[in-house]
């Protein structure tokens, strides 16, 4: 159902977007590397999620290991890798292969990375190519001692030397996830390797109203094209808040107390990122809030910084406003800044 408020598995629960899906079967036919890019909720892990189920595949979920001790650690990577082995074993009955995974029995203290790429490539050689994907893989910056270089270098390696692997990177931080992997940087190890870019955006307004038509159509619910203009005025194109919308709807059955709590599970889960980013520093809060409530050029955003006894060095603040460009928190466009997620603006408020 397209109002499941679960990941999608299927292409056919996806709504409109055949064009990114195709995208994305061209990019990792063509290239060792791919990245998935996109803003929060915006359908990135649905997507993907549904090539895997057509495709010889795993994924890790980067987030998640890294927000179990703050960082991640070799040893917790093999640990999730081997996790997946009842999961590779079903994929790979699809094409009626038995594999011995040696990896799976390996303890994770004493299991290579190496290795275990090599061994999944091995795998490729027997159904076409595997894939490994990691999903918001700016978390990888976390692995190790070295800023993840470890990992850039495996990646490198499987670039050049295991033609049947393919690595699929998904990002909502995107210039934080290009910077760690340092593609056009002459001191990473992936420099000069060309890779794939899919970015999913947002719906535009007429395709998120025909979105939640057509879900409330599945349902076999009737709203009225007020109810459905008002929801996108207030949600826009985020297929996250659309599909958490649509589900309270069927559950409430009016526009108001669907709406509030959509925006109260939606605040919820932004305050919580904003927590989490608020422990980089307080003042990117001031900066997310200055915006939210129209201070949107550089110098208003450094006046309401002080009036707030925030006051931060221009230097500084160029800093800040870049790092939450690349963290996807806001767009600029013509001097102004803007938040890409218009429920982050009414959570501020």
């Amino acid at each position: 159902m397209l109002f499941d408020l679960r990941p999608k598995s299927r292409r056919e629960e996806i709504f409109d977007r055949d064009e990114e899906f195709r995208e994305l079967e061209r990019s990792i036919e063509r290239y060792p590397l791919t990245l998935l890019l996109g803003i929060r909720r915006v359908g990135k892990s649905s997507l993907l999620r549904a090539y895997l189920s057509e495709n010889p595949g795993i994924l890790i979920d980067c987030r998640e290991l890294y927000a179990e001790s703050g960082h991640i650690a070799r040893e917790d990577l093999v640990r999730e890798l081997q996790s997946k082995g009842i999961l590779m074993q079903r994929v790979l009955s699809k094409f009626r292969l038995k594999l011995n995974l040696r990896f799976l029995e390996v303890e994770p203290r004493g299991a290579s990375l190496r290795e275990i790429f090599r061994e999944l490539n091995e795998v490729g050689e027997k159904t076409g190519r595997f894939i490994i994907a990691f999903d918001e893989a700016q978390y990888l910056r976390f692995y190790g001692s070295r800023g993840g270089k470890e990992l850039l270098a495996l990646f490198a390696h499987a670039y050049d030397s295991l033609p049947n692997l393919r690595i699929v990177l998904t990002g909502s931080e995107v210039g934080l996830l290009h910077d760690f992997l340092g593609i056009g940087d002459y001191g990473s190890p992936l420099y000069g390797r060309v890779g794939g870019e899919v970015y999913v955006r947002p719906f535009d307004g007429e395709t998120s109203k025909a979105f939640l038509k057509a879900g409330f159509k599945e349902a076999g619910v009737e709203v009225s094209e007020e109810d459905i203009e008002k929801a996108v005025s207030v949600l826009d194109g985020i297929p996250g808040w659309l599909v958490l919308f649509g589900a309270k709807y069927l559950e409430k059955g009016s526009f108001q107390e669907a709406m509030n709590a959509t925006l109260e599970v939606a605040k919820g889960l932004i305050f919580g990122e904003l927590s989490e980013l608020e422990k980089r520093s307080r003042r990117y809060i001031g900066i997310l809030r200055a915006i939210a409530m129209g201070y949107n050029r550089w110098s208003l955003i450094r006046d309401y910084l002080e009036l707030k006894k925030m006051r931060t060095p221009e230097p500084r603040l160029h800093e800040l406003l870049k790092n939450l460009k690349k963290m996807g928190w806001v767009e600029e466009k013509n001097g102004e800044y803007s938040l890409t997620d218009p429920l982050v603006k009414l959570a501020l408020e």
